[in-house]
């Protein structure tokens, strides 16, 4: 048992030695001095390579913009297939807004007028033209579903215009994400190194080997 604990031994430390040896060597000052061409078309040392500038009130301008008119922020990160969506969806909740508001303005009108004695608003006979007398005793449609009616735009119009305020808003978080991504650290020299080790420890007490395999990860 001895003997299988030697050999394993040697053979271990043996195969260490060769992971050790097949590392790759740190570059000398000598290799690593290279030349490039910057776009300014200065030639720079690869050793002092230079980086993209950020500029951190980006995001805040980009929200910004799009806060004072939907869509600029968008621009101004030059995501310009974004800008139609953003006043398509916009200019869909505004129009919807003023559409339901109309309507309800009328059926207020027409029922404010019903309930003071009158019978000459559109919704009494809706076949009637501008300007005509109705011959009609009975409304068509009459004051309880005429309140109903105005009940029921009203509340069309104010969910219209709730989801035109988180459009507006999700306009504006738009721009200020799309503005974070544009800073984020893409360089070549970011990753993930994984490197598995054989290593071996001694029990204090016994000294007895213990065998096994190191997983080392540096970013």
């Amino acid at each position: 048992m001895g003997i299988n604990k030697f050999i394993f031994t040697g053979l271990f430390l043996l195969f260490a030695s060769f992971c050790v040896g097949q590392e790759k060597q740190p570059p000398t000052a000598a290799d690593s001095v290279k030349t490039a061409v910057n776009k300014e078309g200065v030639v720079v040392d690869s050793l002092f390579t230079s980086k993209k500038v950020i500029n951190p009130l980006g995001p805040s301008r980009a929200a910004f913009l799009s806060a004072a008119i939907p869509g600029l922020g968008q621009i101004y990160n030059k995501k310009y297939w974004k800008v139609p969506i953003v006043w398509g969806a916009i200019g869909a909740g505004i129009y919807g807004y003023t559409f339901y508001d109309k309507e309800y303005k009328d059926l207020r009108q027409a029922f404010k007028r019903r309930r003071a004695g009158f019978t000459d608003d559109k919704f009494y006979d809706l076949r009637l033209q501008p300007g005509e007398v109705t011959t009609r005793t009975t409304p068509e449609i009459d004051n309880q579903r005429l309140e109903r009616l105005q009940n029921d735009r009203q509340n069309d119009r104010d969910l219209t215009l709730l989801v035109t305020i988180l459009l507006y808003a999700l306009n504006v978080v738009d721009a200020n994400v799309d503005a974070h991504l544009k800073q984020f650290n893409v360089d070549d020299k970011l990753g993930l190194d994984m490197t598995i080790k054989p290593y071996l420890d001694i029990t204090p007490i016994s000294y007895d080997p213990n065998y096994g395999m190191a997983l080392i990860v540096k970013f």
